[in-house]
């Protein structure tokens, strides 16, 4: 690699490290704020909020490169241009492409770090998260199951013990269900066990009534039954997130998109296949957001005023590629065929990127002389 090329790279990612470093401990630490209530005020110790917070991490991260990225390449461009540094490189025979290279090789480096986190680590990440809130989960869950008072697990439900025996058994059970805004549920039992099933705790109910009031009509069904199952995951998957979700997905199941998978997240199987194909193009908007940043501070030679028209051109192409990435993304969710629109962001921002620099070499048109300026001429 060209001395040039070595020592703009290195200068990309020593502000590319700064810029993301300061941007993730913004990001983490908002939050890490309501994580640290939720979790402390369930009697976590500082351990499990520790974990959780790691765990957050690496989407945190995958969020704040791409605008790290434009960011070290606004200021490193912005710094040379102001020192004449690219002046004297343009002036030395290179064109706005060729100044442009080291730029590319380092959107390419943080497009490598974007796809490692996309493809690996933050799957794994969101898998390892779920499952540890579900284990919490049941620990919370253990907490409420206290005798001889009203508790309230989650909003809506009250659930009352009048005793707990030495062997675990639940004896006369009261639960209220007032979640549904149209229907009321209280359920009693003589006796009551809790058991761990393989989505969470189950309240397992015997020789009890289920007494259901529909608001809408005032009608009350009486129904009674030898054994019924009670979801308490149901209560705490708001709270911890237990319900399966996308992100834990690898990017092969998201493409394969099969029916059984969607069916069991509730999801359709555009919404997967769209989901595989953005995660392998999100990546690449870090050399768009690269290529963009630097390109439009090209577009002006030196000024002692600074660069700043060319930095608002730069952030207004940046929300522009933006708009057609989330665009794009939404026409891909149109059905199974349309993925290739999820790739129109990072296409359209390097067309831009790619478009500043031809500009960019063009001979600037010179001022006018007066007229005087040219009699004597």
């Amino acid at each position: 690699m060209p001395r040039f090329d070595r020592y703009l790279l290195s200068q990309l990612l020593a502000l590319f490290g700064f810029f993301s470093l300061l941007l993730v401990s913004v990001y983490w630490i908002n939050r890490a704020v309501g994580l640290f209530d939720q979790l402390i005020a369930d009697g976590q110790s500082g351990l499990v909020f520790i974990e959780f917070s790691l765990l957050t991490l690496p989407n945190v991260i995958r969020l704040v490169l791409p605008i790290s990225a434009f960011a070290a390449s606004i200021y490193v461009a912005n710094r040379l241009m102001n020192d004449s540094e690219l002046v004297v490189m343009q002036a030395t025979g290179f064109s706005s492409f060729r100044l442009a290279r080291p730029v590319l090789y380092f959107g390419l480096t943080v497009t490598v770090m974007l796809s490692v986190l996309t493809h690996v680590l933050v799957p794994a990440s969101r898998a390892t998260l779920a499952a540890r809130s579900a284990e919490i989960s049941e620990n919370v869950t253990a907490r409420f199951v206290r005798d001889g008072q009203f508790m309230h697990p989650a909003e809506g439900v009250t659930l009352y013990i009048r005793r707990i025996t030495e062997t675990g058994e639940l004896r006369d059970v009261f639960v209220a269900d007032d979640r549904n805004p149209g229907q009321t549920v209280i359920s009693t039992a003589r006796r009551a066990l809790l058991a761990r099933g393989e989505t969470g705790p189950k309240l397992l109910m015997f020789d009890g009534t289920a007494q259901t009031l529909d608001k809408a009509t005032g009608r009350l069904a009486v129904t009674r039954f030898a054994d019924v199952t009670y979801d308490l995951t149901a209560m705490l998957a708001g709270e911890f997130g237990l319900r399966p979700s996308i992100d834990e997905l690898t990017t092969t199941q998201l493409l394969q998109a099969a029916p059984e998978t969607a069916e069991a997240l509730g999801l359709s199987q555009v919404q997967l296949r769209q989901e595989g194909h953005s995660r392998i193009a999100q990546p690449f908007l870090a050399i768009a957001t690269a290529l963009i940043g630097f390109s439009a501070l090209l577009l002006g030679g030196f000024s002692r005023f600074g660069q700043w028209r060319q930095i608002a051109v730069a952030v207004a192409l940046l929300i522009i590629v933006q708009m057609i990435n989330t665009q794009g993304n939404a026409l891909a969710m149109t059905g199974l065929s349309a993925w290739p629109a999820t790739y129109l962001g990072p296409i359209a921002g390097m067309l831009m990127a790619a478009g500043l620099l031809w500009l960019s070499q063009r001979p600037r048109r010179q001022p006018r002389q007066n007229a005087t300026a040219g009699g004597l001429a």
